[in-house]
């Protein structure tokens, strides 16, 4: 996840960096008063999030196949849990039971 989250982060900065270019050669327009900065980054954030859509395919099916394991095994280890609890609640009541007819 964290190779995922770099590689988007390289893709971003590699637009910022065009595009600033690009604005302060006056090849695209540099926004409205004082929003340069902010027209910068927003025009960046556009550009890259679908070069990052195609071009990190699959890392991001990598990412996901992890993500999914890690919460299969959560779930397992959950109910391994419950299994446990349940073992421990039958036999406290088998045990109370039995002192229960013994009385």
């Amino acid at each position: 996840m964290l190779r995922y989250t770099l590689m988007r982060l390289g893709i971003f900065v590699g637009c910022l960096v065009a595009v600033w270019g690009l604005v302060y050669s006056g090849l695209a327009p540099r926004g409205l008063g004082d929003s340069n900065g902010l027209w910068v980054v927003l025009l960046a954030l556009v550009i890259s999030a679908p070069i990052s859509f195609v071009a990190l395919r699959k890392e991001r099916d990598r990412a996901s196949e992890r993500i999914v394991q890690r919460m299969d095994r959560a779930k397992a280890n959950l109910e391994a849990n419950r299994n446990q609890e349940d073992v421990a609640d039958d036999a406290a009541r088998t045990r109370g039971q039995a002192q229960g007819q013994a009385s």
